[in-house]
């Protein structure tokens, strides 16, 4: 019998110091050693069990760590204190100076301006692509690319990667295939499609609760350790260390993902259908007006459907402004960055969290300054927050006040 990833998280069970039901929080820096021997070759990574110093490894980042290999199916996986430390590390032990990498076009624009302007002091050079068109990404590689880079489900145009084609395609060409799951934790599972490497923003869904900052990397124990390597690791180096308190949190988190995950995107479906029904632009990867659908339906678990992000173009900035502040007045969420929280959260992404992206690479791309990226809420009564929202669009007429019928 085939065990879901739910399962084996439920299936992870660890006492606490003193037999508590929580495993204990290791509040240490530093580790102490009964001889100097053991801590040299703890130093050089020959022992097991043992800590040295909490930048290089702690039990509460391992548990957690344990966790999220459990959820993504890989051998290991490493935490750090934040998804662009995660992002970067990843990128920087994969490529040298001189080496060439191929990233879907629309991703974060933190990763982007990354990919764009900082690796580029490096000599690292990237090429930006429709990561939907296998043949365009093709067309990109050359004998110089080290990785193709993507995210699952992308931000915030919500692009459906078909990983397993990627994959092959990384395959053929002798590359590794790195893939940011963070819109679409459960509902995706990138590496038992064949990606190498899965990123999370901790931060997002998994964490649930907007009070910290993290990131993962999920990939093979080799991999895993190479980040770790005191001389070469670039996690270790780079020193984007998760603090044990946020580990415990998060690991805490964790055992309600699934139950939540299942509620965003139940939230997300329903409002999704009745804003198109509205004649709205509605981007959701669970309409079949999506131009992924397919592909979506294809790699998915249904059991957690098409994940809790959908996008309204609304015409313009200033309607997009007026909206999400007249939504916030009425408590149907907040005017914020980020997503994953249990109420709703909505933003313009052409001037947040896109912003780094040129207006003209914007444009070429399809995101316009009307759009609003949603991170659909727990809300428990749906059909009240779609009436509510619908009203809020019909007083600012970006709808057209009529008898509403759902």
């Amino acid at each position: 019998m085939e065990h879901k990833a739910s399962d084996q998280i439920q299936n992870l069970q660890y006492f606490g110091e003193f037999g508590g039901i929580n495993p204990s929080i290791s509040d240490s820096s530093t580790y102490t050693f009964l001889s100097a021997k053991t801590m040299f070759d703890t130093f050089e990574g020959n022992t097991e069990g043992c800590y040295l110093y909490s930048r290089h490894s702690s039990p509460s980042n391992l548990y957690l760590g344990e966790a999220l290999a459990a959820l993504e199916g890989t051998e290991s996986a490493n935490v750090y204190a934040s998804g662009m430390g995660a992002i970067t590390a990843v990128l920087m032990q994969l490529c040298n100076a001189g080496d060439h990498l191929v990233s879907s076009r629309t991703i974060y624009g933190g990763t982007y301006a990354f990919l764009k302007n900082f690796i580029k002091k490096f000599d690292v050079d990237s090429s930006f692509v429709d990561i939907t068109q296998l043949e365009a990404v093709e067309k990109a590689i050359t004998p110089r690319t080290k990785l193709i880079y993507c995210e699952a489900v992308s931000n915030p145009l919500l692009e459906i990667a078909d990983i397993q084609a990627m994959a092959a395609l990384a395959k053929k060409h002798g590359i590794p295939l790195v893939v940011d799951n963070t819109f679409s934790p459960l509902s995706i599972a990138p590496a038992q499609l064949g990606a190498d490497v899965v990123i999370h923003s901790l931060t997002k869904f998994i964490n649930g609760s907007s009070d910290c900052v993290a990131g993962a990397v999920c990939a093979s124990t080799d991999f895993c350790l190479s980040l770790k390597d005191v001389n070469h690791g670039a996690g270790m180096l780079l020193g984007s260390t998760l603090d044990s308190l946020r580990a415990a949190s998060i690991l805490k988190n964790m055992r309600t993902l699934h139950i939540r995950i299942k509620k965003h995107s139940e939230n997300a479906l329903y409002l999704a259908k009745n804003f198109e029904k509205d004649g709205l632009r509605v981007v959701y990867p669970g309409l079949p007006s999506h131009a992924n659908f397919h592909t979506m339906k294809a790699q998915m678990d249904p059991e957690y459907g098409f994940g809790g992000i959908m996008t309204v173009d609304v015409g313009s900035l200033e309607n997009a402004n007026a909206l999400m502040e007249l939504m916030q007045q009425r408590r149907l969420g907040y005017l914020a960055v980020s997503l994953g929280f249990y109420k709703t959260l909505f933003s313009a992404p052409g001037t947040s969290t896109s912003s780094e992206i040129p207006l003209h690479e914007q444009q070429a791309m399809g995101l316009s300054d009307g759009l609003i990226r949603f991170s659909i809420g727990l809300d428990n009564n749906v059909e009240r927050t779609y009436q509510m929202m619908k009203n809020c669009m019909q007083e600012l007429g970006i709808l057209e006040a009529r008898e509403m019928c759902i």
